[in-house]
């Protein structure tokens, strides 16, 4: 059995399935996963951790502590790290690496004897909205600390290898069977059956990284199309979204529905703003899209335009994306087989499965790198 890997995650394993737990859940078939998420307030309680196994292989460990301050704060440590001690002895993990999704766990490092420790970048944090005041500190000493960097895309690679003489450009991936179903009509998700084509739709976080005067606009231009949002509002108020008739919101749906609810749009949106939560975005949805073979629409995000903008639609400001949307929608028969013919092509050549064999081999072997 290879050795087991701790993970310490600002995301929690059951919030939007993507990046960690699409790695995380194949690295599992191999070796367990102890995935440290942060810390719950609960008054009442001596620190505890609760556990489960949501997949395979994989132990979701979340700390509850009287600590108000949330997330991994300095006023967290002196009772998450005695947890930590305590679940090492009890799981007898011996032989392991730390892997951090966020710089703000790094001082549970000290209660550690890593043989690796790993730094997968899939956001640049310190852009987000409410993002710590000493996250880029904290980052700059993981990255001290770190044996290697892997980054979630292109423009997050650029950013951190002069930081680090060991960066590995891993761009987010597909599971490309699992959003194929999209193709089938038939699987469409009875909640939005009722709504009139043509239809747009989004699934993901509703944060600060969405364009909402887009939205508004978009819903505005033309109210004949159905705009479907898909997934859980966090760090902005649901009254800031804009509502109209032609607008829907499903809130968080499972991964297994996420198809279902593809199968039944017309065109797909990454309707992005261009702000500092999202200059090194790279996002998974991209290829998810492009595995149901749907038209796609985007605002200018670098790691979708760059490698994508000739097989998606990309508007630059509302005026341009609107349109962008008109085209999708128009296509004609010829270049809606191009289209897909581009599309199959881009996630033939990828999947989670071989980012994770490479990765394992970075890990296994790091005196060959």
């Amino acid at each position: 059995m290879h050795e087991a890997i701790i993970v310490f995650s600002h995301l929690r394993w059951s919030f939007v399935y993507q990046r960690p737990q699409q790695l995380l859940a194949r690295m599992a078939e191999r070796r367990r996963v102890v995935f440290f998420e942060e810390p719950v307030w609960d008054r009442e309680a001596a620190p505890f951790l609760e556990c489960s196994t949501p997949a395979p292989g994989v132990l979701v460990c979340r700390p509850h502590t009287p600590v108000r301050q949330p997330g991994y704060h300095d006023e967290q440590f002196p009772c998450l790290l005695p947890l930590l001690e305590q679940l090492l002895r009890e799981e007898r993990l011996e032989r392991y690496l730390a892997w951090f999704y966020t710089p703000m766990a790094l001082p549970l490092v000290a209660t550690l004897t890593p043989r690796l420790v790993v730094y997968d970048c899939m956001d640049e944090l310190s852009g987000f909205l409410e993002a710590p005041s000493e996250l880029a500190e904290r980052e700059r000493a993981l990255l001290a600390r770190a044996d290697l960097v892997f980054t979630g895309g292109p423009s997050l690679y650029q950013a951190k290898r002069r930081h680090h003489s060991q960066v590995f450009c891993f761009p987010s991936s597909v599971d490309a069977a699992h959003f194929r179903l999209a193709c089938n009509a038939g699987i469409e998700h009875e909640s939005q059956l009722s709504l009139p084509r043509p239809r747009l739709g989004y699934f993901g976080v509703l944060d600060e990284r969405l364009d909402l005067p887009l939205l508004d606009a978009l819903a505005l231009s033309h109210p004949q199309w159905q705009i479907v949002m898909v997934g859980p509002v966090l760090k902005i108020t649901p009254q800031a979204l804009p509502r109209h008739t032609n607008i829907s919101y499903y809130g968080q749906q499972e991964y297994a529905q996420l198809p279902r609810f593809l199968a039944g749009w017309d065109v797909c949106l990454i309707p992005f703003a261009l702000n500092d939560a999202t200059r090194f975005i790279s996002p998974t949805k991209t290829l998810e899209y492009m595995a149901a073979e749907k038209p796609v629409v985007s605002t200018p995000i670098t790691d979708v335009a760059e490698p994508y903008g000739g097989i998606v639609f990309i508007g630059n400001g509302i005026e341009s994306f609107i349109a962008g949307c008109e085209q999708a929608l128009g296509l004609s028969e010829q270049k809606q087989r191009d289209m897909v013919g581009a599309m199959r092509a881009v996630v033939a050549a990828t999947s989670w499965d071989a980012t994770v064999r490479a990765m394992e081999e970075l890990i296994a072997a790091p005196s060959q790198r």
